[in-house]
């Protein structure tokens, strides 16, 4: 499987959540939304451990099946057909989730997350 990691889902397996563990160490590739990245920092930066936490990120990401992705131009068009989706249904979802959700399926993927708000986006699959 091919995965694309939320922010709640690298927390989550840092942690030692089993259920996390097992999909991510199963994961063929693993994807960081570029989004996920910057939440991730940013939680960091207003932490206590922000030396510790960014070590753990660093040696996650000079894994091999780790890879970054960052939206593109095509990426937008996922998001203005998602955005608009979501508005019709009257369910909004938070602005990092929705650019997250659109590189999700701009690149075919499964989204780990434990965000109930992703069920709106039935071709966002989650794990």
């Amino acid at each position: 499987m091919t995965v694309a990691l939320d922010t709640n889902a690298y927390s989550d397996f840092l942690r030692g959540d089993a259920a996390r563990v097992t999909v991510i160490r199963a994961a063929r590739r693993i994807y960081l939304p570029l989004i996920v990245l910057g939440e991730l920092r940013a939680g960091f930066a207003a932490g206590t451990r922000q030396t510790s936490n960014a070590a753990n990120l660093q040696r996650f990401l000079g894994s091999p099946r780790v890879a970054v992705i960052a939206p593109d131009e095509q990426t937008t068009h996922h998001y203005a057909h998602l955005y608009a989706q979501l508005r019709e249904a009257a369910h909004p979802i938070p602005t990092n989730d929705l650019w997250i959700a659109a590189l999700v399926v701009q690149h075919n993927l499964v989204l780990c997350t434990s965000d109930a708000h992703f069920r709106y986006l039935p071709q966002v699959p989650t794990c």
